[in-house]
């Protein structure tokens, strides 16, 4: 194949919305969409702000089949609050993960990926939110027992506050070079510590610590992919047969590591985190 039938063939997989997302992930023609826009089921509390809802609330669910294999799909969109989960958005991705595990105690291998374009709980909703986050936390915890839980991160929004901690319980985490993943956004850590911590408007520094590249390149994400819709799912069928890094399970090994750099540690950079993460940090 020549480079311009490759570049033909390419498509964006960041540039689709949460639905083109799971549909593409899953088989040709499995696509079955849980709870659709027609159900209505939106934020009964952003109303009551002013905010106009979404009649998803901004979740995607859907059922299909990847590799042939029962699969789930959470795609959350993040061009509607952020990617934010309240109330309704996250019971959808627990009830979903919690139907995969009921599937699987009746002998159904039910695996799930999860599309994560978010900053995390939504502040119009704060204490539902959370509440909701800790019960797709728990699920994906059950869940990766049976089957795998895979995230993907693609970008443009990233994946930050308590869903990144989700996104680290998944048995697999797949990006690409545009995606962000940390548990505080860096307008958040901008105006906790300043500017001169966090500088929030410096791209490149921003992606050369939490960015896609620099996560797969410290261990801390198991697939770095393009931004191509045939080679993110490709990447998804071979996270489906490798075992898991269980990274959740070496908590007691980050702390050590992190342990190492004390108080008085200057600005890190993206090679310091590297290193640390590596096993070569002295």
């Amino acid at each position: 194949m020549t480079d311009t039938e490759r570049l033909l063939r390419h498509r964006s997989f960041v540039e689709l919305g949460a639905r083109q997302r799971a549909r593409a992930v899953l088989d040709e023609g499995t696509f079955r969409e849980l709870l659709d826009p027609f159900e209505r089921m939106m934020s009964p509390w952003l109303p009551r702000q002013g905010i106009v809802p979404q009649a998803d609330d901004g979740v995607v669910i859907a059922k299909g089949l990847l590799a042939g294999r029962p699969c789930v799909v959470a795609a959350i969109e993040g061009g509607f609050q952020g990617g934010s989960l309240g109330e309704v958005g996250g019971a959808k991705i627990a009830g979903a993960l919690e139907l995969a595990i009921e599937d699987n105690r009746a002998g159904i291998p039910t695996c799930a990926v999860l599309l994560l374009e978010t900053g995390g709980v939504r502040l119009q909703e704060a204490n539902l939110g959370l509440a909701a986050i800790a019960e797709v936390q728990a699920a994906i915890v059950e869940l990766r027992t049976y089957q795998p839980v895979i995230g993907v991160i693609a970008g443009a929004v990233g994946c930050f506050g308590g869903m990144s901690i989700a996104a680290g319980l998944c048995s697999h985490l797949l990006v690409t070079r545009e995606a962000r993943l940390g548990l505080n956004g860096p307008q958040v850590i901008e105006q906790e510590a300043g500017i001169d911590e966090y500088n929030a408007s410096d791209r490149p520094f921003i992606w050369s610590l939490t960015g896609g590249e620099q996560r797969h390149a410290s261990a801390l994400v198991d697939g770095f992919v393009a931004d191509d819709v045939t080679q993110v799912r490709q990447a998804l069928l071979q996270l489906l047969d490798t075992p898991s890094a269980e990274r959740a399970e070496r908590w007691a090994w980050y702390l050590e590591r992190l342990a190492r750099l004390g108080d008085d540690v200057a600005q890190m950079d993206a090679a310091t985190v590297r290193a640390l993460y590596q096993g070569d940090a002295p």
